[in-house]
């Protein structure tokens, strides 16, 4: 009776043993930073797919179920979510991670946005009002959003509140250190003239110096047809660029006729964490996103 007490009292013990914290991460980028920052006091979900284009989410059964026992919801924000996030967290029933709540966060808040458009007009294509979304391509970005992200882990689960100060301090110091390193191997990049397929990478731009001197789609959002990519061939004669740049999700046709026709390398991008195989992580996904432009210049 002894021993089957002990053993009552020894799972009761382990099943209290539990992370703190919920994190339901729309973007891989955002769960990697959480885990950096929660380590063991979260367990984190991340809602999409490294390969899957963020602004086309299906608010499945799954997402919903996952929203409904979260404690914190960490997405881009600046509409990015807008067509499948609203449902899924509706649909949960979670008052505590609804926007305006400590459990909702949105990273765009925490960062200068690009690209704000002066008016809006749907005609204009995939316009976002708070500006362009993909804040994820500057590493500098990550700095602000992981101080903010950290004081709401604190604000949420006050009990762990000296261990994600230091998860915090340990983070500052090694992405400050990686970002110098990037910053030398990205030099020969500066004033690089780039196309892109799509307006995914005004941060990387402005963080490397990447002139950025046309775009594959007319409208943001909107595939090419053969004749718009015709004339962004003839507009290179005049304009010529380096390379071409995607990021890993996006179907890599248009990328690859005009570089067949322009003689220059098409560069896929992880854009994310696991876009790559190499992109395992976000400090990998730096890496590999640097060492994929510097072989677009050979």
């Amino acid at each position: 009776m002894q021993r089957i007490l002990c053993t009552f009292l020894l799972l009761l013990l382990s099943g209290n043993v539990h992370a703190a914290l919920d994190v339901f991460a729309c973007e891989p980028e955002w769960a990697a930073l959480a885990q950096q920052l929660a380590g063991d006091k979260a367990s984190i979900y991340t809602a999409t797919g490294a390969l899957q284009d963020p602004h086309r989410v299906e608010a499945r059964p799954s997402l919903i179920a996952k929203a409904r026992r979260a404690n914190l919801v960490v997405c881009t924000g600046a509409e990015l979510e807008a067509a499948w996030l609203p449902v899924v967290l509706r649909e949960s029933g979670n008052s505590a991670v609804l926007p305006g709540s400590s459990g909702y966060f949105e990273a765009a808040h925490y960062v200068v946005m690009l690209e704000i458009p002066a008016r809006l007009d749907r005609a204009e294509g995939d316009v976002h009002a708070a500006g362009n979304p993909h804040v994820q391509t500057d590493a500098r970005n990550f700095l602000p959003i992981a101080e903010a992200l950290s004081k709401r882990l604190i604000q949420l689960d006050p009990s762990n509140t000296a261990y994600y100060r230091q998860q915090l301090a340990a983070f500052n110091q090694q992405w400050r250190a990686a970002i110098a390193k990037w910053g030398q191997q990205a030099a020969p990049l500066k004033g690089i003239p780039v196309i892109v397929q799509h307006r995914g990478f005004p941060y990387l731009n402005n963080w490397l110096g990447l002139k950025q001197i046309a775009e594959l789609e007319p409208k943001p959002g909107m595939e090419p047809s053969a004749a718009y990519l015709g004339s962004v061939l003839n507009e290179l004669q005049q304009h010529p660029a380096r390379m071409v740049l995607r990021a890993a999700y996006q179907d890599g046709r248009p990328s690859e006729w005009i570089a067949e026709r322009a003689h220059i390398p098409a560069v896929m991008l992880p854009f994310t964490v696991g876009g790559t195989p190499q992109a395992t992580d976000l400090f990998a996904m730096f890496d590999d996103t640097i060492q994929r432009l510097l072989a677009g210049l050979k």
